[in-house]
């Protein structure tokens, strides 16, 4: 018996073109789907400094200016993968070579230095760097040299208590030493703060 074939008249020729153009189409905005990459996730900056004072207890304030130079600062981690900015100083009187240290805290090695210029005194100074990754749970110190800065402490005197939760910064002592050399600072003391120094914190997946 001989097969017999629907004639391919001029609806079915269009019907069959657009079935097949539609198909091309959706297949199409499949694949592009597929290859566009998911974008990064942003996450907000963050200034520890304040929380950390808050936290700390450390709101009696007293502006020391001139009284011989030191390298001091935090000690701190992060609880979370991410990055340093920024660089912010404020300080009782102007410098214009304020010298800010990032040092790995259990190498003492120094992962960067910033020269601020503090061009007016009780004045937040805010300087954007390179930007420094920190890896989670690793401990590092930020540090100044300077005869300059904010003596901070408890009311009543009494020394915080550490570690010190500011977001995603996590502190864990403060440190100093006298001099002007760039020198790791190892004396520890819990029972003030001297400032004003912060960093720009911003998370990374």
């Amino acid at each position: 018996m001989k097969n017999r074939t629907m004639p391919l008249n001029k609806k079915n020729f269009f019907t069959i073109m657009f079935f097949l153009v539609l198909s091309l189409l959706i297949l199409n905005c499949r694949n592009k789907d597929d290859d566009e990459p998911t974008p990064p996730n942003v996450y907000p900056v963050e200034n520890p400094l304040s929380a950390y004072l808050t936290n700390s207890g450390f709101t009696t304030s007293t502006n020391m200016v001139n009284v011989g130079d030191y390298e001091f600062g935090l000690v701190f981690s992060p609880n979370v993968t991410g990055k340093i900015n920024a660089i912010t100083v404020q300080i009782p009187d102007t410098n214009a070579s304020l010298r800010v240290t990032i040092w790995d805290f259990d190498t003492k090695a120094v992962l960067r230095t910033e020269v601020v210029n503090v061009s007016a005194a009780n004045t937040l100074i805010t300087k954007s760097i390179a930007e420094l990754a920190l890896v989670k749970d690793k401990k590092y110190l930020i540090s100044m040299n300077s005869n300059d800065y904010y003596y901070k402490e408890k009311a009543g005197g009494a020394s915080a208590t550490y570690p010190i939760a500011a977001g995603n910064i996590k502190f864990t002592g403060y440190q100093w030493r006298s001099g002007s050399t760039q020198t790791f600072p190892a004396t520890v003391d819990a029972s003030y703060y001297a400032g004003d120094l912060s960093f720009v914190f911003q998370q990374i997946d």
